[in-house]
């Protein structure tokens, strides 16, 4: 197959970036969060954007875009019981559609009924048995780059290197296995980086990463390999990505546009257009997909511009073709902007027809969008670009936690393994899930949570309840508890059983090593390059502050 286009005549490249996760929701809960969350953002954006992929697939189109997909997220699109859920709300959302439609609102209760039918019929035909093929055709096609990452997407800059590199080796593993394919690039969870995380890459195979713009000091018109490795970092443009979206504005706020936050609290269904940002929701106009289509047109043109302008400005002031990569998470497309899907098809169509090249972070390494070495500091893409999001005050108790099982876990692991070390053995199960349980409790998603202040209750929940089953594993495996022990193991792994393949014995693997300082990096929190914050649960920019669906 055909890249997108031969060489526009606008110098450069333009890259898309998207990053696809949820942490692990499958038998944690269903409303208001839990499962209902998986199975919104999977009709919402999963759904359709693998359907305009493989639209621009069949018109001859490649290398589109670099798709990050967590092998948390992509754990739970295979896993039995969440495809058995899908099936039942998508059919639960027809019936929806009907109560809407019985109940007045003929308009709203068809459009929805229209969308679940297509939707349902979808899932049946290509994702019932799982998403991984449906990934994989994509892959192998080479209509996406496919981006990979750590297991249960950790902040890696605080975690206990040992781990760490446990995590993004078994996250690799974990795409070939599901995909046939080990990925070469990754999207680090939260963009986050310290010192030393780029040997860690070098060692596990990984050649590029993303980070946000600060963290290049804004040079993100190219490339730039880290300290003295060959790893490269890739940078968000900031002056781009935020045309689409940003904590203050982005196309999803026209007042044309679906409103994510208010619904009809009978159906759950979403009758309302954004109106207004100061208009509270019973007050805000029906929805209105011409009108919707009329805005979609405005920013796709709008967009294509400002990609061009910046190539071209870019180009010139380096004296060389630039690249502008805007990266921005799956879920914004049809989750939180019911019309990125269709924005994201026409871009697709319109950027190559405006003389743009469009390429994959892979594409921009190999065809040399490469500067100088770089001297990266601690970063990431949450609140000031610092760690603070991860490590501030707020949840200086979750950092606490989460030092604490780490090291229980490998002391563990290491005393059941030294137990062994002369005999003839197989896999351990009790430690397999020891470790299930502590890569759960470190998982980003919690402490972002609670600073964000988004179902803050239910992510610490989470973190503690992980945690206490690293704890009583850990305390049966410590009294000789053999009976106990797996029993325990075994129950935590009915809800958690996710990556059937973690071998703990792996852990040795890795080795006990330090970072490039010496030690595992930390820095205080709220320092670094002071700019917004674009994260997992955004804010509408029309309407109320955001939180989880």
């Amino acid at each position: 197959m055909t890249r997108t286009q031969s060489p526009g005549s606008v110098p450069g490249q333009f890259t898309l970036v998207l990053h696809s996760h949820l942490p692990w929701l499958a038998h944690h809960g269903r409303w208001p969060v839990g499962e209902e969350w998986l199975y919104q953002s999977w009709a919402a954006s999963y759904l359709p954007v693998v359907e305009v992929l493989r639209t621009l697939a069949a018109e001859g189109r490649s290398h589109l875009l670099s798709l990050g997909i967590t092998p948390v997220l992509a754990a739970q699109l295979d896993d039995p019981h969440c495809l058995a859920g899908m099936h039942h709300w998508l059919g639960n959302w027809q019936l929806r559609a009907d109560e809407a439609a019985m109940a007045g609102d003929v308009a709203l209760g068809s459009r929805e009924h229209r969308l679940a039918t297509a939707a349902l019929s979808e899932f049946e035909l290509r994702w019932r048995h799982g998403a991984s093929p449906v990934w994989r055709e994509l892959i192998d096609a080479e209509t996406i780059e496919l981006l990979g990452g750590p297991l249960a997407h950790p902040f890696q800059p605080l975690l206990d290197r040992r781990l760490r590199r446990f995590q993004l080796t078994e996250g690799l593993a974990d795409a070939q296995h599901r995909w046939r394919h080990t990925p070469t690039g990754i999207w680090a969870p939260e963009c986050g980086f310290s010192l030393g995380m780029e040997a860690d890459y070098a060692d596990a195979g990984v050649t590029h990463f993303m980070v946000d713009g600060p963290a290049l000091r804004g040079d993100t018109t190219l490339g730039h390999p880290v300290h003295d490795s060959d790893v490269v970092a890739f940078g968000r443009d900031l002056t781009v990505s935020y045309r689409v979206w940003s904590p203050k504005s982005g196309y999803p706020g026209h007042s044309a546009y679906r409103d994510f936050h208010h619904y009809d609290h009978a159906t759950g269904l979403k009758p309302a257009r954004v109106t207004g940002k100061t208009i509270a929701g019973p007050d805000k106009a029906p929805y209105d997909p011409e009108s919707a289509a009329m805005a979609i047109g405005s920013h796709v043109d709008d967009f294509v511009h400002t990609v061009r302008e910046r190539l071209l400005t870019e180009s010139a002031r380096i004296g060389r073709p630039a690249l502008v990569v805007a990266a921005f998470d799956t879920e914004l497309f049809g989750h939180w902007w019911h019309e990125g899907p269709q924005w994201l098809a026409r871009v697709l169509r319109a950027l190559p027809e405006a003389g743009i090249t469009v390429g994959t972070l892979s594409d921009a390494r190999a065809r040399g969008y490469l500067g100088k070495p770089v001297s990266l500091a601690d970063s990431s893409w949450g609140s000031g670009k610092d760690w603070r999001v991860w490590a501030g005050e707020q949840v200086r108790d979750l950092v606490e936690l989460n030092a604490d099982i780490g090291q229980l876990t490998l002391d563990t692991v290491d005393a059941m393994l030294a137990a062994h070390c002369h005999a003839p053995h197989g896999r351990d199960h009790v430690a397999d899930q020891l470790v299930r349980e502590a890569i759960l409790t470190v998982s980003s998603d919690w402490a972002f949570m609670v600073s964000k202040d988004s179902a803050a209750g239910y992510a610490r929940d989470r973190a503690h309840q992980h945690a206490h089953a690293v704890r009583e594993i850990a305390a049966a495996v410590a009294a000789g508890q053999v009976a106990k022990a797996r029993q325990l193991a075994a129950g935590w792994g009915s809800a958690d059983g996710l990556f059937p393949g973690v071998d703990a014995r792996r852990l040795t693997s890795v080795g006990s090593v330090t970072s490039a300082t010496g030690t595992a990096s930390t820095a205080a929190p709220g320092s670094g390059p002071a700019t917004a914050d674009l994260g997992l649960a955004p804010a509408d920019p029309g309407s109320a502050a955001g939180g989880l669906a």
